[in-house]
């Protein structure tokens, strides 16, 4: 009986020591293998030290390198300071977007080696900047900023004398998107002036239409809310749409085909064109 009882506190005297054996030596090196990984293989990414307003000229301290893996570096990014700071030997580049801390810096929101801030670097491919003559009012108070979108508007006074007002007001342009304020181009900027002009991102075609516009009456804003895309159909609105009472008569119309003049009060045709350009005498209704 003893004998057993000396057999058994020696064997667990040797399980005992081969559990700390097993604990202290074997049990390390495998977590050391189960958690040694190959390192991920990244690129260098010039990305914005700290957040960068527009116009701002760049320097070293405006930029920092952080590591990417390749499938997530941006497309066109710069993989050193010196790249950006010495484009071409051309001295550093102006910001034309603002850049958030963290943030990739890309060509799109830099202009060419050393230039300044400018509308041109921003107008999008196949746009033009057209300016147009605004007030306080007819520029939505200055409340409309660089990056806003509005709609243009036209009005002409057709009046034949003074005592007879004929106007009409007519959407020109719709989703436009302002490119700037008076000097003012900054898409950042909370400051509401008293604006002179409005300079507006549109095609060759709608500047032409712009220019026209301006010479045949006044142009006016109108601001449009935040994300609002949608092109609606419109109409001229007349005098006659406004005040119906104690309202001049609109102008004669010209006299039909075979000589027959239409009723002083025949009401013109509706038409949807951007630009209605009204001559002379309103038209006479068709199948007058």
């Amino acid at each position: 009986m003893r004998l057993v009882t000396i057999v058994s506190l020696g064997a667990s005297a040797a399980l005992g020591l081969a559990a700390l054996f097993v604990a202290k030596v074997v049990l390390p090196q495998e977590e050391a293998v189960a958690t040694e990984v190959r390192p991920m293989r990244t690129v260098p990414v010039v990305v914005a030290a700290k957040p960068i307003p527009y116009g701002v000229k760049l320097s070293a301290e405006h930029l920092a390198l952080a590591q990417y893996p390749p499938e997530s570096a941006p497309a066109g990014a710069f993989a050193s300071i010196e790249q950006i700071l010495s484009q071409d030997e051309g001295g550093p580049p102006v910001v034309l977007m603002p850049i958030a801390a963290k943030e990739a810096v890309l060509p799109a929101k830099l202009s060419g080696a050393g230039a300044r801030p400018s509308v041109a670097a921003v107008i999008a491919d196949g746009m033009r900047a057209y300016t147009i003559r605004v007030t306080d009012v007819s520029g939505v108070g200055g409340l409309a900023l660089p990056g806003d979108r509005v709609d243009v508007l036209l009005m002409r006074d057709l009046s034949s004398d003074t005592s007879n007002r004929y106007l009409v007001t007519e959407v020109v342009l719709q989703n436009v998107r302002l490119l700037g304020v008076d000097l003012n181009a900054d898409q950042t900027s909370t400051e509401t002036t008293s604006p002179k002009t409005a300079t507006l991102e549109v095609s060759m075609e709608d500047a032409q239409k712009l220019a026209m516009a301006g010479d045949l009456g006044s142009l006016s804003l109108a601001l449009r809310r935040s994300g609002a895309a949608e092109i609606e159909p419109t109409a001229p609105v007349e005098t006659y749409d406004v005040v119906s009472i104690g309202a001049a008569p609109a102008p004669a119309p010209r006299a039909a085909s075979g000589g027959a003049r239409a009723p002083a009060n025949a009401a013109a045709p509706r038409r949807s064109s951007p630009i209605l350009i009204i001559e002379g005498d309103k038209p006479a209704p068709e199948g007058a």
